[in-house]
């Protein structure tokens, strides 16, 4: 009896022993998981690039140059000027192009640092991602074809709306729409040139997202209806861990705001109103 219970001894130490090293050793992994998960400024810096997430559909923010091949826009030239803050060298970055839907499980998953990329501010989102001060303020409009005749969103009852997946926009003409006592139904698109397209071909009655964007989308049988609502304030997006380099672009967002770099790269790309 005393043998079978010595034995017992022995074998439940024994399971706690190696319990024991099997909690250190999952607790020294999760540690160096987080450590090697966590981006900062030093990070960044030792890896010798800014990876950022951006559009290459949205003329004047980050649109694809067909003949070089490289992304351009005022939101790529933020993320130049990050870059040279960050490694001395504007050219020090890689560029990852995303979309509304895809942005969020990019920044998740670490393969970008960042996303500057019409990335819309709400209070829901900043639950989920650290975002910097507003560097560009917009409004959600409409792009229609003139053949139409639409006046505003009043006119619309019963129209088709095409959106971009996982956008705020439905949401704001929603509300806009109960304004009015009217029933909006929407189709969403991946890209903003597919739903451009829905328009042309009148799968949709009207393309809807920021005005800047609808700007860039414009042509000789559209127009862009006056109706403007549900501010939009863009904002650079970081992994909510990471509070270190939103800290620090937040920052650097403001300086900018103030001293006239950010309202120079606007003007520069058309971006005035």
């Amino acid at each position: 009896m005393k043998k079978r219970n010595l034995l017992a001894t022995v074998v439940l130490s024994s399971v706690l022993f190696l319990g024991a090293c099997s909690s250190d050793d999952d607790a020294t992994k999760a540690g160096t998981t987080n450590n090697s998960d966590q981006v900062t400024v030093e990070s960044i810096k030792e890896a010798g690039v800014l990876k950022v997430g951006v559009k290459e559909d949205v003329p004047n923010f980050g649109l694809k140059n067909t003949d070089t091949g490289e992304i351009e826009g005022f939101e790529i030239d933020i993320a130049k000027k990050l870059a040279e803050e960050i490694l001395g060298d504007p050219d020090a970055i890689e560029l990852t192009p995303v979309t509304a839907k895809t942005r969020g499980p990019l920044l998740d998953n670490g393969e970008v640092d960042m996303i500057i990329a019409t990335f819309t501010v709400t209070e829901e989102r900043k639950e989920t991602y650290n975002f910097t001060d507003a560097y560009y303020e917009d409004a959600v409009g409409l792009l229609v074809k003139k053949d139409k005749n639409y006046e505003g969103l009043k006119d619309m009852d019963g129209a088709t709306i095409g959106v971009s997946q996982s956008s705020t926009t439905a949401e704001a003409i929603e509300a806009e729409a109960e304004k009015y006592d009217i029933a909006i139904d929407f189709s969403e698109y991946a890209t903003y040139p597919e739903i451009k397209a829905a328009l042309d071909s009148g799968r949709v009655d009207a393309f809807s997202v920021d005005r800047s964007i609808l700007a860039g989308y414009l042509d000789d049988s559209t127009e862009i209806l006056s109706d403007r609502f549900a501010t939009q304030d863009y904002g650079i997006a970081t992994k909510k861990t990471n509070t270190e380099l939103a800290d620090y672009t937040n920052d650097l967002i403001t300086t900018w705001g103030e001293d006239g770099t950010l309202d120079g790269l606007v003007s520069e790309w058309g971006l005035s109103e």
